[in-house]
């Protein structure tokens, strides 16, 4: 709960203690002043005032006279800290005595420039707080982001609405800590444009307010007998790097997850292909139909992936077990794409069915989980060593050895979570407490299962996220709608996940359900392209080639697939090297402006532009009927347009030609990027799209005729 007063009366300020608790400290090159932190009174309320070396205080302070700075929930009632705190030194404690049961401590470390704050309960242990309370002052115009992947809270499809106005900056919105399906990446950590971020430490549901219950307050509730949270300090850049390598390194995939992939929903096994032509082929008729027309168009593919269903039953997803019917001759199916140049990627989820259910329950390997229907489906409990190990042979470990390098790992969002605060896993926490670290203990246990096989040469592709899952895998935006509005919802997801410390992302181009259009998947493909990952599909089960509305063989979408795959292939390597950067220094792959350039108001503002590394600055276009499109290049710089190779002096708004299959796309001049002729690249997609390609002669290539 927090607390709704809206108005903050004005008092005389009593300082009453000031405590020295930073030393000088070498940053980016630059010594900073010593921060000081002080406590003072306002309404009987402390008011912390913590001095920023790089910008503007950050100021912990009561709302009203009936609402203080910190307080803390206990048996369904708010209490307040009042009055000034005892204080010792070594190190540096305050405590406040509340009565002769209750205490609160805070407890204060340095991390260089940087303050780790510990509220911690030290009276009687058998009435803990349930939730603690923070109130941080805001200016009018502060900017606030990270947070979370999807745009606003509350069902996902909000997040897509038509008429929708929130972008990256989160001001005026609520945020509950809690995760969500699907798109459903989250963070407790938010950067501020004056130039601090938050980070709440622990695994606990809570919640952010960003001056939308009060216009100057940033309020903070979060559940749990303790409340850690890490203030740091610096530019953007450093907050966002700190951030990122204290809760990570992220993982580093192998270059060829860096190149274009492609996958549908669901894999039929016809006996004629899209046009007729009978199937030949000894595999899955639609993984070959992709391949061969892949090919055939001369577009570039270094990973194919097979979602659900693949498996035996009902669901498809029985005892990790491939469906010899839908799947036949598995095994040579992955060789044959292999030797196609491409990896093999395939979809698991965090639990079992089949025989394996069966066994999971016996065993007690499994956690009590929403129903999905009439199949049964056992939640595989991790933290729990023997189940962990069990499930790890049986599933991830088993396909690993049969050359699978590529693992999408669904759920684990919520879908099947039960919340509760008197189910216990395993490991004696609350499945309350688990809840949102569950998709992390889903990611670290499939990375367990196929790095003793596969080495550094595989991907984990998951699609929830929470505080330390980067170390172990990428991140997939799960289930977007394909109208404009999703692919707004998607630009705006990347950049927000790069700011959280997962710079390992895609998108389902071209959207995953609901609302599909010609247009907005091309716009689509452009973007993807200029993501970290590029992941062409599901598109309505359908190939480019026969899609279920006119135009059914749509030369154009096809021509700009080729474009873009081309152009990725160009960049795969640039990708790779800011991948290993991010590993290794925190730096995301792709920047938002501010990051970059935080000085310049416009790099706030503008939030379709982003730069990929330090070369490329990229303007996403979401809306339809676009031809000109208007964006910020920043200051310092001079671009040149990777349309046309004109050099463009920066610091001040340009508007370029941006008709379809166009993204206005620009290099900074000095670099090495080389994306060569992309008109004439398209030019010559066009003409090869133009000829349908013949299926039968394609087999008979393959030797299947």
């Amino acid at each position: 709960m927090i607390s709704t007063h809206k108005h903050v009366r004005r008092s005389l300020l009593i300082p009453i203690l000031l405590a020295l608790i930073f030393w000088r400290v070498i940053a980016a090159g630059q010594e900073l002043i010593p921060s000081k932190l002080s406590i003072q009174l306002k309404n009987n309320y402390p008011l912390i005032k913590i001095e920023n070396p790089t910008g503007e205080p950050v100021i912990i302070r009561p709302i009203s006279s009936g609402a203080g700075s910190i307080g803390f929930r206990k048996n369904g009632k708010i209490r307040w800290l009042t009055g000034a705190p005892d204080c010792t030194h070594a190190p540096e404690t305050y405590t406040w005595i509340m009565n002769t049961s209750e205490k609160i401590s805070l407890h204060i470390d340095c991390d260089k420039i940087n303050i780790h704050l510990r509220f911690a309960w030290t009276g009687n242990r058998d009435s803990e707080p349930d939730q603690w309370i923070l109130n941080i002052g805001a200016e009018t115009d502060e900017y606030f982001t990270g947070i979370f992947e999807r745009v606003i809270d509350g069902r996902q499809n909000r997040s897509w609405e038509p008429g929708i106005e929130t972008a990256m900056d989160l001001h005026g919105e609520r945020v509950e800590m809690k995760l969500k399906p699907t798109v459903s990446a989250y963070a407790p950590f938010y950067l501020s444009s004056k130039l601090y971020g938050i980070f709440i430490k622990g695994i606990w549901p809570g919640v952010f307010d960003f001056c939308k219950e009060n216009d100057h307050t940033v309020q903070i509730a979060f559940e749990g007998p303790e409340f850690n949270l890490k203030l740091y300090f610096g530019t953007p850049m450093q907050i966002v790097r700190c951030h990122a390598l204290e809760t990570g390194p992220s993982f580093c995939p192998p270059d060829w997850a860096f190149g274009p992939w492609r996958w549908r929903d669901d894999h039929q096994n016809n006996t004629r292909y899209y046009d007729s032509t009978e199937v030949k082929s000894p595999y899955n008729s639609q993984l070959v139909e992709d391949v061969l027309m892949m090919k055939a168009f001369d577009i570039p593919c270094t990973a194919y992936w097979v979602d659900r269903p693949w498996a035996k039953g009902p669901r498809g997803f029985d005892d990790y077990e491939f469906d010899p019917d839908r799947f036949p001759s598995h095994e040579k199916m992955i060789r044959w794409i292999n030797r196609h140049g491409m990896e093999f990627m395939i979809w698991i989820a965090p639990w079992v069915m089949g025989n394996m259910a069966n066994e999971a329950v016996r065993n007690g390997y499994t956690l009590k989980s929403r129903s999905r229907g009439k199949y049964q489906q056992e939640l595989i409990d991790f933290t729990h060593p023997e189940a962990r190990k069990w499930w790890s042979e049986k599933g991830p470990s088993k396909l690993a050895r049969l050359g699978i390098r590529g693992y999408k790992l669904d759920r684990a969002d919520g879908e099947k979570l039960i919340d509760s605060l008197h189910l216990k896993t395993y490991s004696g926490k609350s499945y309350r407490e688990n809840y949102n670290d569950y998709p992390r203990q889903y990611v670290k246990a499939a990375f367990e299962a196929v790095q003793p096989v596969l080495g550094d040469n595989f991907i984990l592709y998951p699609r929830a996220q929470y505080t330390g899952s980067a170390k172990y895998g990428g991140l997939w935006a799960g289930d977007t709608n394909g109208r404009p509005e999703g692919l707004r919802s998607a630009i705006i997801g990347l950049q927000r996940c790069a700011v959280m410390g997962y710079p390992v992302w895609g998108s389902d181009t071209g959207g995953y359900w609901g609302d599909f259009s010609h247009e907005t998947c091309k716009r689509w493909l452009a973007f993807s392209c200029f993501s970290p990952i590029m992941e062409v599909g599901p598109t309505n089960n359908h190939g480019f080639w026969d899609n279920p509305e006119e135009p059914h063989y749509d030369v154009e979408l096809i021509a700009t697939w080729r474009l873009y795959s081309i152009i990725r292939m160009r960049i795969q390597k640039y990708l790779y090297s800011l991948a290993k950067e991010a590993s290794k220094t925190g730096i995301p792959i792709v920047r938002p402006l501010f990051l970059v350039y935080p000085d310049q108001k416009e790099a706030w503002r503008d939030w379709q532009t982003f730069m990929v590394g330090p070369d490329i600055l990229v303007s996403a276009i979401w809306e339809s009927g676009i031809t000109m499109h208007r964006l910020y290049l920043p200051d310092g710089e001079v671009w040149l347009n990777a349309w046309n190779h004109q050099p463009q002096s920066g610091g001040e708004y340009v508007s370029v030609p941006a008709s379809i299959p166009r993204i206005p796309v620009f290099i900074r001049q000095g670099s090495k990027i080389e994306l060569e002729d992309l008109e004439k690249l398209y030019q010559e997609s066009l003409q090869i799209a133009s000829e349908r390609p013949d299926l039968a002669e394609l087999e008979k290539a393959e030797g299947w005729r």
